[in-house]
């Protein structure tokens, strides 16, 4: 049986997997957010080809050979530029940079791999850092020809899909009698606790997390609302949240607390009072282009909302979420996130800790004590380096 996980292949994990959405390195800010808009997925990958992207909407691919990745982008990108000093006076204007000043100047997040890479191999990039595999797929001859009734095949015919860590995670799950008795290990025994961790005060104002955003973006965690009083837990400030809004939220952290912007991004959308702060302190602060894009987002939202009767909403109506939220149906594959942290305590088990993380589509769990002190965080990365030298040992024993 442990032989049989070990023969298994980067290739064997992408079934099922859908194509990538690509954008051209040559397109803009404002094109990434199109392409997020309509994406199933809460990243674009980015594409450096010698053949050119027309559009967004409408690709038009030439018959070049060399096609890389060269990165991802989500809205979490835009929202963090959009909070950059020299972008809050003219957000319309920052939209029209190009999608480089989004990317990470980590190359390794994004890593090119052989679909006949081993998972040995696949788990052993990610522990270096990657956090997206790009695998080459096939793709199937009737959808080839009903998409090139369409536009032309992307990447001079070949199409490709990524593995995230949470893939692998959720593969491994599945054999997960294989490495027993790792598993019902406590994460304390395992010493996985990772206790330097991203954190913010609950009155604190919301733009002074800008930089533990971009941070935890790139670790693929979140940053850690606490007490002022005690340090206990309260909430989060998650990406894989932010990520699920739209491009305006950058007025919120701009303008609200840290507790304040949980509220403003939990589901269910803004209560309409925090609404009304974020307009009042845009005014305050001269931020009348961020103000601008703000109000119309709002419009749009509150109209989207309206019945299928197309009754009107009454000035005194609480204002829906903005974006995705509100937006198609296409959002309805992806799980809605809220503030509430997902926790654990350092007594919890490995895989008890993998089913949460699954369960919550998040990458991370935080832990906590009884008293909901906050003790630390445990990663997808941290629990996949348990399982690659737990796979070194069948790999060496075998």
């Amino acid at each position: 049986m442990a032989a049989r996980l070990l023969s298994y292949e980067v290739a064997d994990l992408c079934i099922g997997k859908p194509p990538l959405t690509p954008l051209s390195i040559s397109a803009t800010v404002a094109d990434a957010v199109a392409a997020l808009r309509i994406s199933e997925d809460s990243h674009v990958s980015v594409w450096s080809c010698d053949h050119h992207l027309s559009s967004v909407a409408q690709p038009k691919y030439g018959g070049g050979e060399e096609c890389r990745c060269v990165g991802k982008v989500c809205m979490v990108d835009v929202i963090c530029y959009l909070c950059n000093d020299e972008n809050l006076l003219s957000p319309t204007l920052a939209l029209e940079s190009p999608v480089s000043v989004l990317l990470s100047k980590d190359s390794c997040r994004v890593r090119h791999v052989d679909p006949f890479s081993s998972l040995l191999e696949a788990i052993d990039l990610i522990l270096q850092g990657a956090q997206n595999l790009v695998v080459p797929i096939k793709t199937n001859s009737r959808r080839k020809l009903q998409k090139s009734l369409i536009i032309p095949t992307s990447h001079n015919g070949r199409e490709f899909c990524w593995l995230t860590q949470e893939d692998v995670i959720r593969f491994l799950l599945s054999s997960i009698g294989l490495f027993s008795p790792v598993p019902a290990l406590s994460i304390a025994a395992l010493d996985i606790i990772n206790t330097e961790f991203l954190a913010t005060r609950y009155h604190s104002t919301a733009a002074s997390t800008i930089g533990a955003i971009s941070c935890s973006l790139a670790k693929q965690t979140s940053v850690a609302v606490i007490d002022d009083d005690n340090g206990t837990l309260i909430g989060e400030i998650s990406p894989f949240t932010l990520a699920c809004c739209d491009e305006t939220v950058a007025a919120a952290i701009t303008t609200l607390s840290s507790g304040d912007l949980m509220a403003y991004i939990d589901c269910g959308g803004p209560p309409e009072e925090i609404v009304r702060v974020v307009k009042a302190r845009l005014k305050e602060m001269n931020l009348e282009g961020m103000l601008e894009d703000f109000i119309i987002s709002s419009n749009i939202s509150s109209s989207s909302s309206s019945s299928s009767d197309e009754e009107s909403l009454s000035p005194t109506t609480p204002l829906p979420r903005s974006g995705r939220y509100n937006r198609s149906s296409s959002y309805s594959a992806r799980m809605v996130r809220r503030s509430e942290a997902i926790v654990c305590h350092p007594w919890s088990s490995l895989v008890a800790v993998m089913i949460q993380a699954i369960a919550h589509r998040v990458n991370y769990v935080w832990v906590i004590e009884e008293d909901c002190s906050l003790v630390g965080i445990v990663t997808f990365s941290n629990i996949l380096g348990v399982f690659y030298e737990h796979l070194q040992s069948m790999d060496q024993g075998d």
